[in-house]
């Protein structure tokens, strides 16, 4: 089974959103590892600060199967799909990675770009995965933390109360 990584954020009602969006992730794929929690600005436009946290879990569906869910959580928490790549979410969950796959989809390309490009993917990926391989990078991601460049992304881990 491969270990799958997804990362989940929310500027909009962001607390009961990430509580939401966690409790769906874990009654379709059952026992999830989380991250910190996580404050970042919004990347991409102006608009009110992000939580973001990275989840993972263990799963025997295909790729297809677990994108199809994700997408099924974000439109069941109010997910407007408006055509604007950065834009304000009630709940964003991104397929990081499906075991050391790479693939390239219509809908989805895993490992996701933005893993070694954005403090909010990378930090907490780095958190729940120090050791693991990034498979396109050939870099651990605890490795890409430490190179990675944190002058212009400000995020801080917060008291999260679940």
């Amino acid at each position: 089974m491969p270990r799958v990584f997804v990362g989940i954020g929310s500027n909009i009602d962001r607390e009961r959103s990430i509580r939401a969006g966690v409790a769906d992730l874990r009654q379709h794929f059952g026992e999830l590892q989380l991250s910190s929690v996580y404050e970042s600005e919004a990347v991409g436009f102006e608009g009110d600060a992000f939580y973001n946290l990275v989840a993972a879990f263990d799963i025997a569906d295909s790729i297809e199967q677990v994108v199809a869910v994700l997408a099924e959580i974000e439109d069941r928490h109010g997910r407007v799909r408006n055509g604007e790549r950065f834009a304000p979410r009630t709940l964003d969950i991104d397929l990081l990675l499906y075991g050391d796959a790479v693939i390239t989809a219509d809908n989805y390309h895993v490992p996701r770009d933005e893993i070694p490009r954005y403090a909010f993917v990378l930090w907490p990926l780095a958190e729940l995965a120090p050791q693991a391989v990034h498979p396109e990078l050939g870099e651990t991601y605890s490795v890409l933390w430490e190179k990675f460049d944190k002058r212009n992304q400000h995020l801080r881990p917060i008291e999260f109360q679940w």
